[in-house]
């Protein structure tokens, strides 16, 4: 499993709109695979845009070595700010900032491949502008259709975004309804952690609480392709579990994430 994932990351599809969920503070597998996600795409000639916080721009930086000198690097915060109308993210100025700086680095790389990180919707979760984070990846989205492309002078074809959010998959927010917006607007969750430690975690709170029928349930959750829409992002195997933990035992699902960080923390690595 771990493997299809390392491809979606180095190998993303065009028009590809991947996201990771990571927890505050613990955002190593983040850096990691953005690291992986850019450099491959550097190394086969494409183009590149980072809209981060410093930290993430220094973090990325140097996962990425020499080439990252190739990026073009934007500061979230203030990009941000250039973007917003009345408390919403508007599609001229986005077009003005974020389109016009894409066609740029398409335009002077004869038209070839571009890859894009980005922490702008991340800002207004954490602030609690859900509705206005959900739009913004909306006009990512219209930018990232071929359309957009096929009436400017660039070539018309699409490049793939990577976003990033500080929601922790253990955490009180991790609700479907919350996450609706996030799973409706991206084609693929890149998983929180590689190891499998998430998904082993859960199953363990969840045979503690639940004994047999959290066992049954749990092997049901991970055969299917959807987490309960059609129109979401596929969803690693952890991710998915936790999801279906929260719709469908809410009473127990308190008890069972505790349960589960406990897990989580002694099956990390020494």
């Amino acid at each position: 499993m771990f493997l299809a994932w390392e491809k979606i990351v180095e190998q993303p599809h065009s028009d590809g709109h991947l996201v990771q969920l990571y927890k505050e503070g613990e955002d190593a597998e983040l850096v990691r695979n953005v690291g992986r996600f850019l450099s491959e795409g550097l190394r086969k000639g494409d183009a590149a845009l980072v809209v981060a916080n410093a930290r993430h721009r220094d973090a990325f930086a140097k996962e990425i070595g020499p080439e990252a000198r190739s990026i073009r690097f934007f500061d979230s915060a203030e990009t941000l700010g250039r973007l917003m109308v009345r408390g919403q993210p508007d599609w001229d100025r986005f077009k003005e900032v974020i389109g016009r700086t894409v066609e740029e680095l398409r335009e002077s790389n004869d038209g070839g491949g571009l890859l894009a990180y980005g922490d702008l919707v991340n800002i207004l979760w954490k602030s609690r502008q859900h509705a206005a984070a959900i739009r913004l990846e909306q006009l990512w989205n219209r930018l990232l259709s071929r359309s957009f492309f096929s009436m400017s002078r660039s070539p018309a074809a699409g490049f793939s975004l990577y976003c990033g959010y500080s929601i922790d998959p253990l955490g009180g927010d991790f609700q479907p309804a919350a996450l609706d917006g996030i799973l409706s607007t991206h084609t693929h969750m890149i998983p929180s952690e590689s190891e499998g430690r998430l998904e082993t975690a859960i199953r363990r709170a969840l045979d503690e609480v639940l004994g047999e029928a959290g066992r049954i349930g749990a092997r049901f959750e991970t055969t299917k392709s959807a987490n309960g829409r059609s129109a979401w992002a596929v969803i690693p195997s952890g991710e998915s579990i936790a999801l279906w933990v929260r719709k469908h035992f809410p009473e127990q699902s308190e008890e069972i994430f505790h349960r589960a960080r406990k897990h989580y923390r002694e099956l990390a690595p020494v």
